[in-house]
């Protein structure tokens, strides 16, 4: 990588544009690319330090062994990292997209966040990826727009630009880069921007077409489907949730192929998922009894971890480079090829995971006092705010203009806290 401060060489793969931040800042010292700070940025925000606090699959404090959202982010990263690099990506690039592509999840997981949708439907709705790119744009406090200036286009004066990341680091990040409203069908409820976040986003989203997704943004994707098909299945395994030897009884799968064509590949067939099941059983890494807690057990299971991770990596490397040969495929220049293979080999992992831990009845109860907490937060706080309010939303609160943008802040604020801090805040605002 040979960018540095503000300059560009073209063998970098990365064009003037690319580095650009929406709010202009002063030239830095030679050193550290442009790229380089906005991992820094996303590294050292408040809003990755709070997943270490936030529900992955298994909530936080469950055992000291289970992956946190923090973990599993730091996971992706180490995953997105190798792959983005073996392409010809900025690896900061991949790296800090991967780092922030959960910021914006709320507490208790899908869940909280399916919460939130809920009563936040009439202003737009709730989505973790349109959370992440306002909080990497707005929420994030390290640069404002300035007060006055002598071109400022249609930004507001003294508003939070919240990390004020690179242009291409900002579209690396976002996962879904269209509106609700705008959704392409395959995605399903899944988008990236929520409307009163369209300024920011048009800037960013410059000169590119519509639902297309940069390479380095196809990689986080792929690094965070990899990353938590595996690793869910480790935890599922070590909590005692999930038998993988019972698997080899097709029954038994059939109720996981249910699961995998509801949640993940609409339309596949039973024949192609058992296939995918005996590629992954026969590769040779594949636990032959179940887990029992001793060292050997689990020294077997994360070998399984790692061999599947790079067997996915590999493939979907080998795959791009046979589809556009080499050189740096940055940017637009390509798009992540993932075999169907290896799509319906992580499709079957996640089905597994889904099947025994995320559909558990054992969870159904926690599941609904955990809808109950967010949906009594957000009504309790619209009844009682700005009391309950952090010092920077109570400021937001106050300056907003009407009862929908009152509404966003507290889905902010709601938005912000881990699993523990919504239970506190629940419980001392309604007594």
């Amino acid at each position: 990588m040979t960018v540095r401060g503000n300059t560009h060489r073209e063998d970098t793969g990365y064009t003037p544009p690319d580095v650009e931040r929406w709010v202009a800042e002063p030239p830095k010292s030679a050193g550290r690319t442009p790229f380089a700070r906005d991992r820094a940025r996303v590294l050292h925000s408040a809003a990755l330090r709070r997943l270490a606090a936030k529900t992955q699959v298994i909530g936080p404090g469950t055992d000291d062994f289970v992956r946190t959202r923090l973990t599993h982010t730091l996971e992706v990263a180490q995953v997105g990292r190798e792959l983005g690099q073996a392409l010809g990506c900025d690896p900061d690039v991949v790296d800090t997209a991967c780092l922030a592509h959960d910021l914006g999840h709320p507490p208790f997981g899908h869940n909280g966040e399916a919460a939130l949708d809920e009563v936040s439907r009439q202003i737009g709705g709730f989505e973790g990826n349109a959370q992440t790119l306002r909080l990497l744009t707005r929420l994030e406090a390290k640069s404002f727009v300035p007060t006055a200036a002598a071109d400022l286009g249609a930004r507001e004066p003294g508003r939070s630009a919240g990390l004020n990341l690179t242009r291409a680091t900002l579209d690396a990040a976002t996962k879904y880069p269209w509106r609700r409203a705008d959704r392409p069908a395959e995605a399903g409820q899944k988008f990236g921007v929520y409307d009163d976040d369209q300024e920011v986003f048009a800037w960013l989203r410059a000169g590119v077409a519509p639902d297309r997704r940069c390479v380095e943004a196809q990689v986080m994707d792929f690094a965070d489907d990899v990353a938590y098909s595996v690793h869910d299945v480790e935890d599922g395994v070590v909590s005692g949730r999930l038998p993988l030897v019972r698997l080899a009884d097709a029954a038994e799968r059939r109720t996981v192929w249910e699961v995998v064509r509801d949640w993940y590949v609409p339309g596949s067939e039973d024949a192609e998922l058992d296939a995918a099941y005996d590629r992954l059983r026969n590769f040779g890494y594949w636990p032959e009894s179940d887990y029992d807690g001793h060292r050997r057990s689990l020294a077997v299971l994360k070998d399984l971890t790692s061999q599947l991770i790079g067997r996915f990596c590999t493939a979907a490397e080998q795959a791009t480079h046979a589809a556009y040969g080499g050189g740096r495929l940055t940017r637009y220049r390509a798009d992540l090829v993932v075999p169907r293979e290896t799509r319906l080999e992580i499709a079957v992992l996640k089905g597994i995971a889904a099947r025994y831990v995320m559909r558990s009845t054992e969870r159904l109860a926690l599941l609904e006092r955990q809808r109950e907490i967010i949906q009594g937060l957000v009504a309790t706080l619209r009844l009682c705010a700005p009391r309950g309010l952090d010092p920077a939303f109570r400021a937001d609160f106050a300056v907003a203009g009407d009862d929908a943008a009152r509404l966003r802040v507290i889905v902010d604020q709601v938005a912000s806290l881990t699993d523990a801090s919504a239970v506190a805040l629940h419980g001392s605002l309604t007594g």
